[in-house]
């Protein structure tokens, strides 16, 4: 199924969407990769605020490009999510209810999808300058230090995605692989 959706994305438009949904997402992201993750965890551990609104975020999995001329941002592409597996049960648990990046999750962030109702999308890897059209406005929040690995806020129109894990735990990259392999 096709759907079109707009952030922020809450219980309820998550427990619309289905595992191999395709989606076009408009409206505010975050960007923070492994070093953003790790700051993060290191707040809480201090029992500091984060540095985002973390209740209904989305958060893409991506190192940007520096920008071209006239534009918010350069290539976009998503990075691996596993690396982030270890911070996302976490995240999910304070509110966080969507990620996007590609590859394949552990079973405790499948486990803390589904108890907070949550939903794991995968952008295309490999299309970056072609995702980076979607991204409108592109404004680092925090960890300027890090350069690429800060945390940026984007606004997205019509960014393409594919719900992978749903708020039921199906998964795209497993019974995509039990279908093939019956064939």
């Amino acid at each position: 199924m096709e759907q079109k959706i707009t952030t922020p994305i809450t219980s309820e438009v998550s427990s619309k969407l289905h595992s191999g949904d395709y989606c076009y997402i408009t409206g505010e992201i975050y960007v923070a990769r492994d070093a953003a993750h790790k700051r993060m965890n290191e707040a809480l551990e201090r029992g500091e605020e984060l540095p985002i609104p973390i209740e209904n975020c989305t958060i893409y999995y991506m190192g940007p490009s520096p920008a071209r001329e006239g534009r918010p941002i350069g290539s976009a592409g998503p990075t691996t999510a596993s690396r982030m597996d270890k911070y996302a049960p976490r995240l999910l648990d304070l509110g966080m209810k969507a990620m996007i990046g590609k590859g394949k999750r552990t079973p405790e962030v499948i486990d803390a999808i589904i108890r907070n109702k949550g939903v794991y999308f995968a952008a295309v890897g490999g299309a970056g300058a072609l995702l980076s059209k979607c991204i409108k406005s592109s404004e680092v929040i925090c960890y300027d230090d890090l350069g690429a690995e800060a945390i940026r806020k984007l606004y997205v129109e019509d960014f393409p995605a594919i719900v992978v894990v749903d708020f039921e735990g199906n998964n795209l990259y497993e019974t995509a692989i039990k279908e093939f392999s019956d064939l």
